[in-house]
């Protein structure tokens, strides 16, 4: 009887099996059909909805793994950033400054290497943020490693001519000084020995008899400047590179030449009274990158602490320059 179907006839009152047609077979197996794949669509729309599969479990797992290596290769590229950050603080205030060179500008140092397009790339992923994030600051510090690594080779070229730079930066008294008496006027404001006012006396006057010889304080070249400057009589000028010059007035003869080659201890002229002198004696300048800076600092070659001490304490007295 299981999946039979039966009618009344109202004729004989007796029960009559309906028989299907084709048509009727076909219409019912077409309704099976619409219900299963309906039922099927929603049996897959919430498994795919509500719950993974084995192998998107597997993604996701991999993917977590990923963004939690990403976060540790940031955590290490921020340390790395900070010891570079010192290695950077001591190439410019110690290895630079060992050998007289300027400092690296910040501008040079944090200099970028590309636009936001250059990560475009990266844009679209769950993890596309910290992805691209990471990879700027892996850009910035192969950048800045490069700077640096070059500023490296900079210091190393320095360090092969420390030699001749330690020579050649002006180290000794221009005039023989044994008994520290020499040093009549230091650098600062003095009163002027003619206008009787107070003004900047840009370097150190050194009293001495006409004829008292003049030493180049460092390794050098005689520049080609006029015999005569403004005031101060016979003059004779120094470059000894590194952006150190040094300058000799009031003297009584030079006798070296512009462009002659000299060495630190050499004779290069005679103390005299030219231009405006109150009296024999050395006016000497030292100049580093054009600016005027005080002498004494570059007495340490032939004094002693003690003797440093005294003549930069001689220096210092408020007197009268000679010029």
């Amino acid at each position: 009887m299981s999946g039979r179907k039966y009618k009344v006839n109202p004729d004989t009152l007796a029960l009559e099996q309906v028989k299907m047609s084709k048509k009727d077979y076909l219409k019912k197996a077409g309704y099976y059909l619409i219900g299963g794949v309906v039922f099927a669509t929603f049996v897959l729309f919430m498994a795919y909805t509500f719950f993974d599969s084995p192998k998107e479990l597997m993604l996701k797992r991999e993917n977590d793994q990923y963004a939690m290596q990403l976060d540790r290769m940031d955590s290490r590229i921020n340390k790395l950033s900070d010891v570079l950050r010192d290695i950077e603080e001591r190439d410019d205030n110690i290895y630079r400054t060992i050998f007289e060179a300027e400092p690296v500008s910040i501008d040079e140092r944090r200099a970028g290497i590309g636009g936001a397009e250059r990560y475009n790339h990266l844009k679209g992923y769950n993890n596309s943020k910290l992805i691209t994030e990471t990879t700027q600051k892996i850009d910035q510090l192969s950048r800045e490693l490069y700077v640096q690594s070059k500023s490296f080779d900079e210091v190393y070229k320095l360090a092969k001519r420390k030699e001749d730079m330690l020579a050649s930066i002006p180290g000794i008294q221009p005039v023989s000084n044994k008994d520290l008496r020499r040093i009549a006027s230091g650098f600062g404001y003095r009163i002027h020995p003619i206008y009787k006012t107070l003004r900047m006396h840009d370097g150190i006057d050194f009293s001495a008899p006409t004829g008292t010889p003049i030493y180049a304080t460092g390794n050098g070249v005689v520049e080609h400047k006029p015999s005569r400057m403004s005031g101060y009589g016979i003059v004779c000028v120094i470059d000894h590179g590194y952006g150190y010059e040094t300058l000799y007035a009031h003297c009584s003869k030079i006798i070296v030449k512009p462009g002659q080659k000299v060495k630190r201890g050499e004779i290069i002229g005679y103390v005299g009274n030219t231009g405006r002198s109150t009296g024999p004696h050395l006016h000497y300048e030292v100049h580093k990158n054009g600016k005027k800076i005080n002498p004494i600092h570059f007495f340490y070659q032939d004094l002693t602490p003690e003797e440093y001490e005294k003549v930069i304490e001689i220096a210092s007295r408020p007197t009268q320059s000679m010029s």
